[in-house]
C-alpha cells in the first residue's frame, strides 16, 4: 500500500472505531471533549485525543495513531494493523453524548478569565455542589476560597485553579453535577492547596480528592495537597520534581486505589528516589479520596 493510501485510510478510521470493535466502552464521567477515556473489563484504559486521530495509554508510554493502536491491541505488526483498520472503513463508532454545549473559544489571558469569575460564597451553586454532592466541609471550602483556589463556573460547576510555582493561574479543573473538563487551552500543572511552605506534599489525581484528603486529615500542618487533574504531562512531572527538590520534603503518593493510581504512585516514588526526598504511599480504602470522605462521614452518622 502506498503512503497516500495509508494516509487516506488513517483519515477514514478513527481510533474510537478500533476501540469499540475491541469491546472498549467510553467512561463518560472521566472524559472531556478533547480527551475521551475508554475502558475494557480487564482494567485496560486508552484515551483518545486529537479529534479521534490519536491515542495514549495512561498506564504506560504507549501512544500513536490508529495503526499503532491496532498493534497495541494485538495486531501482528504493521501489515496486520493495516488489514484490521481497513476492515473498519465505513464503521461509525458510538459518539459520547455531551450534556453541555460546545463553547466558543474564550478571550483574554487565563488570569483575566479567572478574575472575571466570582469567588464561591456559602450557598452559591458551586459551594452547594462541593458541600452537598461532594461532602466537603464548609471550613475546607472556605479555606480554598481564602487561598484563591476556587471560582464559580457556569451551570453550577466549580473551577479549581492550576498554578505554576509563582502562583500564576495557567488553567483550571472544571467539575459540576453534569460536567467534567479542563479549561480551554489551559495547562495541567498542579492544583495546590494547604501549606505554602510544606515539609510534606501529598499528590492526588484531582482537586476534589486533594480537598477531600485535607478534610480527612484536618488540613494537616505543614502539608500541601496537590492534584494533577487526572493527567501526567511532562509539565506536571516537572512541577512535582520541583516540589521534591526542596530540602527536607516528604513526597506522598496519595493517588487512587486502582491500577492507574498505582502507576502514578510508582512514578512519584521514582521522582522521590531521584530527588533524595522521603517517600510514602497513602491509599484510600475506597477507590478515591472523595469516596473515602463520604464513607467516613456516613459511618459517623
Amino acid at each position: 500500500m502506498e503512503k497516500k493510501d495509508i494516509d487516506e485510510l488513517r483519515g477514514k478510521v478513527p481510533c474510537a472505531a478500533v476501540l469499540e470493535k475491541a469491546d472498549f466502552k467510553v467512561d463518560l464521567k472521566e472524559s472531556t471533549r478533547k480527551a475521551v477515556k475508554y475502558r475494557r473489563a480487564d482494567g485496560e484504559i486508552v484515551i483518545v485525543i486529537h479529534d479521534g486521530r490519536g491515542w495514549f495509554d495512561p498506564l504506560s508510554e504507549a501512544k500513536g495513531d490508529v495503526f499503532s493502536l491496532a498493534e497495541h491491541l494485538g495486531a501482528d505488526g504493521f501489515a496486520d494493523a493495516l488489514k484490521h483498520v481497513a476492515e473498519l472503513v465505513g464503521f461509525t463508532p458510538t459518539l459520547p453524548v455531551w450534556k453541555r454545549p460546545t463553547r466558543d473559544r474564550p478571550t483574554g489571558s487565563f488570569a483575566e478569565r479567572w478574575d472575571r469569575r466570582l469567588k464561591l460564597r456559602p450557598r452559591s451553586p458551586a459551594w452547594r455542589y462541593l458541600a452537598e454532592t461532594r461532602a466537603l466541609p464548609d471550613h475546607i471550602i472556605q479555606e480554598a476560597v481564602d487561598q484563591d483556589r476556587l471560582r464559580e463556573g457556569p451551570y453550577g460547576s466549580m473551577w479549581a485553579a492550576h498554578t505554576d510555582e509563582a502562583g500564576i493561574v495557567v488553567g483550571w479543573e472544571e467539575r459540576g453535577p453534569e460536567w467534567r473538563g479542563f479549561s480551554t487551552g489551559g495547562t495541567k500543572l498542579l492544583f495546590r492547596f494547604g501549606s505554602a511552605q510544606p515539609g510534606r506534599v501529598c499528590v492526588m489525581e484531582a482537586a476534589i480528592d486533594a480537598m477531600s484528603l485535607a478534610a480527612i486529615e484536618g488540613l494537616r500542618h505543614g502539608t500541601a495537597y496537590v492534584g494533577t487533574g487526572g493527567g501526567w504531562s511532562p509539565a506536571t512531572e516537572a512541577a512535582i520534581r520541583a516540589l521534591a527538590a526542596r530540602p527536607g520534603i516528604q513526597l506522598v503518593a496519595a493517588t487512587d486505589s486502582n491500577l492507574q493510581g498505582d502507576v502514578f504512585g510508582d512514578r512519584i516514588r521514582a521522582i522521590a528516589v531521584e530527588s533524595g526526598a522521603a517517600y510514602d504511599r497513602l491509599r484510600p480504602n475506597c477507590e478515591d479520596w472523595n469516596d473515602e470522605l463520604k464513607a467516613i462521614l456516613q459511618r459517623a452518622r
